[in-house]
């Protein structure tokens, strides 16, 4: 008996150490999200509240729809980095997403085991190289090539930022599609395969819908890195402050002209705040796509 009520009382102790344990796990990780939420909030505050300031000298109209970026005249127009964020973006998903979700398909399911095994390790390798170097080869590689081949007259532009960036997303696209592929249910797949559908009938119309919101959420991550790189598209994307009416044509995005300008702007000046402005729009732009995506996978799936 005493054996017994000693083993009793032991399982409760390791019975109530593991609810505590729990309790205060969970109060760690409540913790850790509202301070990650606290200082993400106090940094939009910060650039929300030092980029309106710019209104005090330019009027909202001169800044959102003018294509004159001249800080020694104080013209403070930034419609043509805006354009040039959403157009570079874009063209680069629409680039990379085919090709992004076409590699995914088949490491998910063609690719034999080995040849996998070895593709998803490379694949998330991507992920390591520093944009830097995919702007230095997309400097001494891409931007000639569409110069001779296209006759541009730089090769700088929209076609050659796009292009990079398509490149720069594939590891993200190909890595959560993948997951998402291979996390829906084998019995579908079969099912399709035995009322006669073909391979690519049960992984065009069947798999994918089924994964859809995965794949979805791969394209929104690709999306905000790309919206948000810098370094590789400051270098081949031509950074002239003007609206880019062809694809082969210098312009600029939000963050490359942050980061060619931010070095020699006074704090507290209208050039400066309309930088804060701009990064304050980046960030609208970002949330504006990824709202803009959910809703879409929403109404598919629903």
């Amino acid at each position: 008996m005493e054996l017994a009520e000693n083993c009793v009382t032991v399982e409760d102790r390791e019975h109530k150490w593991k609810l505590l344990y729990d309790k205060y796990v969970r109060y760690l990780f409540i913790a850790s999200a509202g301070l990650m939420a606290v200082i993400i909030l106090s940094i939009i505050l910060f650039i929300g509240q030092q980029g309106l300031l710019t209104f005090k000298e330019v009027s909202p109209s001169e800044f959102f729809f003018s294509t004159k970026w001249d800080p020694s005249e104080g013209s403070y127009g930034a419609f043509s980095f805006i354009s040039g964020s959403v157009l570079v973006t874009l063209l680069a998903v629409v680039l990379g997403a085919p090709l992004g979700l076409a590699g995914a398909m088949f490491m998910a399911k063609i690719a034999p085991a080995r040849l996998r095994n070895f593709m998803r390790p490379a694949t998330d390798l991507y992920v390591a190289i520093p944009s830097v170097v995919y702007g230095f080869v997309g400097l001494t590689i891409l931007v000639p090539f569409i110069r001779e081949t296209f006759h541009a007259s730089s090769g700088f532009g929209l076609l050659a930022a796009a292009v990079i960036l398509a490149v720069m997303i594939l590891p993200t696209i190909i890595s959560i599609s993948e997951d998402a592929l291979r996390a829906v249910p084998r019995t579908l797949e079969e099912a399709s395969l035995a009322l006669g559908a073909t391979r690519w009938q049960t992984l065009w119309k069947v798999l994918v819908p089924a994964a859809l919101p995965g794949i979805l959420t791969s394209v929104i991550l690709a999306m905000a890195r790309a919206i948000g790189e810098t370094m590789a598209v400051q270098m081949i994307i031509g950074n002239t402050p003007q609206l880019a009416k062809s694809l082969f044509m210098p312009t600029a995005t939000l963050p490359s002209e942050i980061v060619v300008e931010m070095g020699n702007t006074p704090f507290g000046s209208a050039w400066g705040n309309s930088l804060f402005l701009m990064a304050l729009v980046l960030l609208l732009l970002s949330l504006g796509m990824i709202l803009v995506i959910r809703r879409i996978a929403k109404e598919r799936v629903g």
